[in-house]
C-alpha cells in the first residue's frame, strides 16, 4: 500500500482514481507542485466522398473546417463538465488543426497548461468533438463516415516526464505527417 497526501492509502499499481475500498475519486494533487503541460492528440474521420469538396461547399456560407476548430477548443475547455473525474483546469492553449484530403481528414490538437495536473484529457476531447462537428457536417453526403484512430501522441511535463507514442510508422508519425507538428521538437 502506498500512502496518499490526502490520508488515504492504495493500493500498488492501482488505479488513482480508485480509492483502497474501490470507490471512485477525484485524484489529490495539492502537494504537487505546478508545471508546465502539453499533450498531442490525433484522429482521422474518413469519408466515402470527396471531403475537399464537400467541407468546401459555402452554400451554407459557414466555413465547416473552421466550426470544426472553434467546436474542439470549445470542447477542450469543457472536458471537465464530460469526464467526471477529471479535474477543472485553465487552459493556456489549445490549437486545432485540420488538414483536408479527397477521403481523410486529420485531426491534431495540442493543449498546454501550467497546473498541477495533466492536459491529455483535454486534447483527446478537442480532437473528439472537432471529429464528431465534421462527421456531422458530412452524414448526410456519406452514411459511411467515420471518426478513427482517436490517440494521444505525445505528453510531457509533470511527475512522469515527456512521452512519445512508440509505435509510429511513417503514415502516422506526427513529427512528418501533421504541419502542425514537422520538424518541432517543443510544442
Amino acid at each position: 500500500m502506498n500512502s496518499q497526501p490526502d490520508g488515504g492509502t492504495q493500493a500498488v499499481g492501482a488505479f488513482t482514481h480508485l480509492d483502497e475500498h474501490g470507490r471512485a475519486r477525484m485524484v489529490d494533487v495539492t502537494a504537487k507542485p505546478l508545471t508546465r503541460r502539453l499533450a498531442v492528440a490525433r484522429c482521422a474521420v474518413l469519408t466515402t466522398v470527396d471531403a475537399v469538396a464537400a467541407l468546401g461547399d459555402a452554400a451554407s456560407g459557414v466555413d465547416l473546417v473552421e466550426a470544426a476548430r472553434v467546436a474542439g477548443i470549445l470542447g477542450a475547455k469543457q472536458t471537465s463538465s464530460l469526464i467526471p473525474l477529471c479535474h477543472p483546469i485553465r487552459i493556456d492553449r489549445v490549437a486545432v488543426d485540420v488538414e483536408v484530403s479527397p477521403h481523410r481528414i486529420e485531426i491534431t490538437a495540442v493543449t498546454e497548461i501550467v497546473e498541477r495536473t495533466g492536459v491529455e484529457m483535454e486534447a483527446l476531447i478537442a480532437c473528439a468533438v472537432a471529429g464528431l462537428t465534421l462527421v456531422c457536417s458530412l452524414l448526410e453526403l456519406d452514411p459511411e463516415v467515420s471518426m478513427e484512430e482517436l490517440t494521444l501522441w505525445h505528453k510531457s511535463g509533470g511527475r512522469s516526464g515527456d512521452w512519445q507514442r512508440s509505435e509510429l510508422d511513417a503514415e502516422r508519425d506526427p513529427e512528418t505527417a501533421s504541419p502542425t507538428l514537422a520538424g518541432r521538437t517543443e510544442f
